[in-house]
């Protein structure tokens, strides 16, 4: 970040924000915003709760389970996509129409199908998530090199292996990208679950919190819940640059 000309440490935007949610809190001009050194103080009290670390693992359980099911079911789909046009001109219009619309009316549908537990909450994650990772992984096809498949198959490569050695290694740049947007998508839809489907996890403390006007709980969960997804988000990110070079190579 460049003020005034001068180059700020990283991170300085976020201290700019804190500084001013102090004040706005300090003036007391709404109970919703309490101060932010209050919000900070409750959350190091709310961290060693069972309460609160009941719904971290119940979260983090269903969160974990959708997005590998996102992965392990959005990229091979997506490699599919950009490698043979039938199944793209099949599955693109469906990809698009469930990555525009709002998936949370679908919830209700859900709950009737599968029920109200965690099975539900997984498949709304996987849902939310799923379809930028087919897209980037159809788009990270689309873009490699063909000299690239004609080689390997003038090399005797099966179709496996050009599925696995070629179209998977020279996408990776967008795939990551995509698993990267599909992970914040992810948090949207594991706490929409829990607020919807089951009132369990994180989705409780919130229905807890701001039934009973608890904001400076309510905002500690929120930072939890914000600075986790921040940080799997720069994780994957810092991964991207790394792979960057493959797609100079195509």
């Amino acid at each position: 970040m460049t003020l005034f000309g001068m180059r700020l440490p990283a991170m300085s935007s976020l201290l700019i924000w804190a500084a001013l949610w102090e004040i706005v809190g300090q003036l007391k001009l709404t109970f919703f915003v309490p101060p932010f050194s209050t919000v900070i103080m409750t959350l190091f009290k709310l961290l060693p709760t069972p309460a609160f670390l009941n719904a971290l693992g119940t979260t983090a359980y269903a969160f974990w389970i959708g997005v590998a099911f996102s992965i392990v079911i959005g990229i091979p789909v997506g490699i599919l996509m950009g490698k043979n046009r039938l199944i793209d001109e099949l599955l693109l219009p469906w990809v698009n129409i469930f990555l525009s619309a709002p998936l949370t009316a679908l919830v209700p549908v859900l709950m009737v199908l599968f029920g109200f537990g965690t099975k539900t909450i997984v498949i709304t994650t996987t849902l939310f998530a799923i379809w930028i990772i087919i897209l980037n992984a159809r788009a990270g096809v689309l873009q490699i090199n063909r000299s690239l498949v004609e080689m390997g198959r003038s090399f005797g490569a099966s179709p496996m292996d050009a599925f696995f050695k070629i179209y998977f290694w020279a996408a990776l740049p967008e795939i990551l990208g995509g698993v990267r947007i599909g992970v914040i998508r992810a948090v949207k839809g594991v706490i929409i679950g829990q607020l919807l489907i089951s009132i369990v996890g994180f989705g409780a403390l919130f229905e807890l919190y701001a039934s009973n006007f608890l904001m400076a709980q309510f905002w500690a969960v929120l930072i939890v819940l914000f600075g986790l997804a921040f940080t799997i988000s720069e994780f994957l990110a810092h991964l991207e640059r790394k792979v960057s070079y493959y797609a100079a190579s195509r």
